[in-house]
């Protein structure tokens, strides 16, 4: 069977996709808690290893939300040693470290904060820390055992994440930094060892008049991504 490639179900996924960004600026009005659960109950169905379903998800708002942002910032600002449960990358080459700049210098020019201006680019790092003013994050964990195929699986589930949040409206951005400080995490939420934190997710209202929002990152070609072998 032949399915046309105008069909409407792809038309709204590549809708979806290209409306999709990375919020660094949001409004501090919650999203109410149905929606939320809705956003939920679409990344829950996320195709995973086996069927593990590995993520567990903790949704902080309010004063959680704020006692997470704090205990992080202030680590970060005493620039204490990082502990991810999962390592950094080791580096960025080549066109890897090209789409990087690209992207930060992106963010700064927005930002107005001038080429070489390592005070400023530190400010706005922190910023990570303190979720850019989003009403909620979401702080994803696996399971310790099943390793980086449980951080795959994650992986997948935050992408569904974001694009349900997209469909309803919701702004969020994905976020590596906060999971540097994966010990402080796990103390914050009181859960044990046998979970690790892959990554937290800031979400709510974006604030469009923030020049943070007002750029948009270049994509790769299909070319440059992918072969074709017959």
């Amino acid at each position: 069977m032949t399915i046309p490639t105008d069909n409407p179900d792809i038309e709204t996924l590549e809708r979806l996709l290209a409306a999709r960004f990375s919020c660094r600026a949001f409004r501090p009005d919650p999203v109410p808690r149905d929606v939320i659960a809705r956003v939920l109950d679409a990344a829950q169905k996320t195709a995973s290893w086996c069927n593990s379903q590995p993520w567990q998800v903790a949704v902080l708002s309010g004063e959680s939300k704020r006692g997470l942002a704090e205990t992080l910032y202030k680590a970060a600002s005493e620039s204490r040693p990082v502990t991810p449960d999962f390592p950094f990358p080791r580096e960025y080459r080549g066109v890897y470290l090209e789409r990087r700049r690209e992207s930060g210098f992106q963010l700064y020019n927005a930002l107005g904060i001038p080429r070489g201006d390592r005070a400023g680019y530190n400010a706005q790092m922190l910023e990570n820390f303190r979720f850019f003013g989003a009403p909620h994050v979401a702080i994803v964990t696996t399971d310790e055992a099943l390793g980086i195929y449980g951080a795959l699986d994650c992986g997948g589930y935050v992408g569904t994440f974001m694009l349900a949040a997209r469909a309803l409206g919701i702004a969020a951005v994905p976020q590596a930094a906060p999971a540097g400080y994966a010990p402080l995490i796990r103390a914050h939420l009181g859960v044990g060892d046998d979970r690790r934190v892959v990554c937290a997710i800031s979400f709510g209202y974006a604030d469009d008049s923030h020049p943070a929002n007002s750029y948009r990152t270049t994509r790769a070609s299909v070319t440059d991504a992918a072969t074709f072998i017959d």
